[in-house]
């Protein structure tokens, strides 16, 4: 599988002219690429609570009619984060479009960070699809910062784990360390793709978008600049991974929420198992 990695700066509120942008890679990309993945909120950049209900679509929206198009002329899918508008609601959305389907696949970040905070609501659940005989899942930048995402999306199956990403100076190396983590703890491949450029607010977003394999190794990374990246992968070696240990068939304790305290002189507590 083919999958490139469109590592660019975007606009904040200025849907134009990302738009644009995403279309020219699409138009670029490669023959042989299969998907495109670019970062987190990547076709509105980061709202306000002045201009959400402005730059926010819903899923049936311009710009996903627009890209599906492209994603048809191209036979590529493609994975693009942006402000979904949706009951009323807000949230903060990649999608995932292919060109069999159009919006095969979506999820709405559930881990919400400082800034997305009075602005977005949170997703409740998440999501893997099937494409081309991969099983893949969504995550959004601050949710790869806790396991129990990519657990979940792990015990899903997925084989390749897709992550937009929009992380800003000084969190380079917590995401570097993270998605490294992610990958080896569910043995999958893992794509993250960051946005590089200025942002409102002073951000400085600082790339490193990279590809990890299931035992966590990077094989490869970008740095600062816009760039896009081509990486062939072939997400059904994962079970080759699985073939000496299977960390999701041989974990031994499942943990409940149910907390227990044993008094004696040095008062420890202990959490149960299922």
């Amino acid at each position: 599988m083919e999958i490139e990695l469109v590592q660019l700066e975007c606009k904040d509120g200025d849907k134009a002219y990302n738009l644009n942008k995403a279309v020219d890679a699409v138009i670029n990309c490669s023959e042989l690429t299969d998907i495109l993945v670019f970062p987190e909120t990547y076709l509105s950049g980061f709202p306000t609570k002045e201009n959400l209900k402005t730059i926010s679509e819903p899923l049936d929206g311009p710009s996903m009619t627009r890209l599906i198009s492209f994603a048809q002329q191209k036979d590529v899918a493609i994975a693009i984060g942006f402000a979904e508008e949706h009951q009323g609601k807000y949230y903060n959305t990649t999608v995932f479009i292919t060109p069999e389907n159009g919006v095969l696949a979506y999820y709405r970040k559930t881990h919400l960070w400082l800034t997305d905070q009075g602005i977005f609501d949170a997703g409740d659940r998440y999501s893997c699809v099937e494409w081309r005989g991969v099983k893949i899942g969504f995550l959004i930048c601050f949710d790869i910062e806790y396991p129990e995402s990519a657990r979940a999306l792990g015990e899903l199956g997925t084989e390749l784990l897709i992550v937009t990403n929009g992380n800003m100076d000084p969190y380079a190396q917590t995401h570097r360390t993270a998605i490294m983590a992610r990958a080896q703890e569910n043995q999958l491949f893992a794509v993250m793709v960051n946005r590089v450029g200025l942002g409102d607010g002073n951000l400085t977003f600082h790339g490193g978008s990279c590809v990890v394999n299931p035992a966590g190794h990077l094989l490869c990374e970008a740095g600062r600049e816009e760039c896009v990246m081509r990486v062939n992968i072939d997400p059904k070696q994962v079970s080759q991974y699985q073939t000496e240990f299977h960390y999701l068939k041989e974990r031994r304790v499942k943990l409940s929420n149910k907390v227990i305290q044993h008094q004696d002189q040095h008062s420890h507590w202990m959490i149960a198992s299922d």
